[in-house]
């Protein structure tokens, strides 16, 4: 494998949509998509009122790597070979003596089905993007409430979360205005979107006009992209694209045959009969990477046009984009706005049009460190016995450098960027921190530049 990458080099430039081109006012939103979830919980449900107050402070909880122990009412962080790194249970974070009584030698039986991605299972859930993290705080608090009332071992309540996101982010809710969330963006959509920078508009149009293919592939449906995408780029945002697909239910749009998951054509955001095959780029609902990729050939005019494409969940954008389309991967990480943003060293004699920088000011929401969970990136370990503690990388950590060419912390740090800028890849012929940019987040630095573990 070559050790750098270029855009240069990729007839075809895809995109998720949601915490990817659309940037979200993370707090504001975050707040939204807890209060869908526990209106719903509340009202048709029956569950404890008090699910419907909540701090500022509490959404501290919310840590994108958690997996949900949905027997037992746990979360856990991951090392990446599996060692439980920490653990709460219900909200309450558990000690190391409490994590070795439930998890033995810190082994959590179910790690070789997660770490092959398979995260669909009655038995635990993965929490990896933005959309979801807020119910990882609601169902803490629900174990909390059931702890309190009804002493359970067992935990059998997630039926009924699936029930509040299925409510609140089924396709015909936004037109329906029912639910909590889509009614709330409809009315102030600035409230929880950020607009796109000047500098990423501007690239996008350069990306158009150096003859690549630009595709927006986001699994919300047509009406929702289509309120996103007017209010960050503007009314004539289908002028930046060549093909439009939404409702693509990824990560099945990269896994699924074409028989299991047809192209569908839209007529007034509603879907219409299912096709054989892609003929023409336009805007289609659902889908599959395999007729789509037949059809980039066609537009290109290559066997084997090269595909990257540039997503924020690990789960359905860059490893089923990797493992399944064999794409280069570009992963959007706002956990690298927890650190200051740095010029790499190896990029600081080259001239400053050449660096990619932010426009005008820092992001508006800075990311902020779990003071509960730690570092996404890595946690000590403690010793056995007398031995020191152990600094490990998490699994959250090591997918990165397994299913992702890079990683940024948004589109703005690249925007500037030459079309022909070398970045340097994630591979095993390279460091573990060789694929971040502009900078690997500090905790994975060498000790005396890192942050200090708490």
């Amino acid at each position: 494998m070559p050790r750098h990458f270029s855009l240069a080099d990729c007839e075809v430039m895809g995109f998720d949509l949601d915490h990817t081109l659309c940037r979200y006012r993370l707090p504001q939103s975050a707040r939204l998509i807890y209060d869908s979830f526990a209106q719903y919980l509340v009202t048709e449900k029956g569950y404890d009122k008090d699910l419907l107050n909540i701090t500022p402070e509490s959404l501290d909880f919310c840590c994108k790597g958690l997996v949900f122990d949905l027997e037992d009412g746990n979360f856990l962080k991951l090392a990446e070979d599996g060692t439980v790194l920490r653990a709460s249970h219900g909200t309450k974070s558990m000690t190391s003596e409490e994590i070795l009584e439930t998890y033995g030698r810190r082994e959590w039986k179910h790690f070789s089905a997660v770490s092959g991605m398979l995260s669909r299972s009655a038995k635990y859930y993965l929490y990896d993007n933005y959309f979801d993290l807020p119910g990882a705080l609601l169902c803490a608090r629900v174990v909390d409430s059931l702890d309190r009332h009804d002493r359970q071992k067992k935990y059998d309540f997630w039926k009924d979360m699936v029930a509040a996101i299925q409510h609140n982010y089924k396709i015909s809710a936004f037109k329906e205005n029912c639910g909590t969330y889509f009614p709330e963006v409809k009315n102030d959509p600035d409230k929880y979107l950020q607009r796109c920078p000047a500098s990423v508009k501007k690239w996008l149009k350069q990306l158009k006009n150096a003859g690549k293919i630009l595709l927006l592939i986001t699994s919300s449906h047509s009406d929702y992209c289509r309120l996103l995408c007017e209010h960050i780029l503007g009314h004539d945002f289908e002028e930046f694209f060549d093909i439009v697909i939404t409702n693509a239910l990824k990560p099945g749009f990269f896994s699924h045959t074409p028989n299991q998951r047809p192209f569908r054509t839209l007529e007034n955001d509603e879907e219409q009969e299912a096709l054989l095959f892609l003929d023409k780029p336009g805007w289609y609902s659902q889908g599959n990477a395999i007729h789509l990729y037949e059809l980039l050939k066609k537009m290109t005019g290559k066997l084997d046009p090269k595909v990257v494409y540039f997503g924020d969940s690990m789960h359905s954008d860059i490893f089923p984009a990797r493992h399944y389309s064999n794409w280069e991967t570009v992963f959007i990480l706002e956990e690298l706005l927890g650190d200051k943003v740095m010029v790499p060293a190896e990029t600081e004699s080259e001239p400053l049009e050449k660096k990619g920088k932010y426009e005008g000011h820092p992001p508006e929401a800075p990311y902020a460190v779990s003071k509960q969970w730690g570092s996404f990136f890595v946690d000590s370990l403690p010793g056995l016995g007398n031995a020191e503690e152990t600094l490990v990388s998490t699994w959250s950590c090591k997918c990165i450098s397994t299913y992702s060419t890079i990683a940024i912390p948004s589109l703005e740090a690249i925007a500037d960027l030459p079309l022909d800028y070398r970045f340097t890849r994630f591979s095993s012929n390279n460091s573990a921190t060789a694929g971040y940019y502009p900078s690997p987040p500090r905790a994975l630095l060498p000790n005396e530049e890192s942050v200090p573990m708490k």
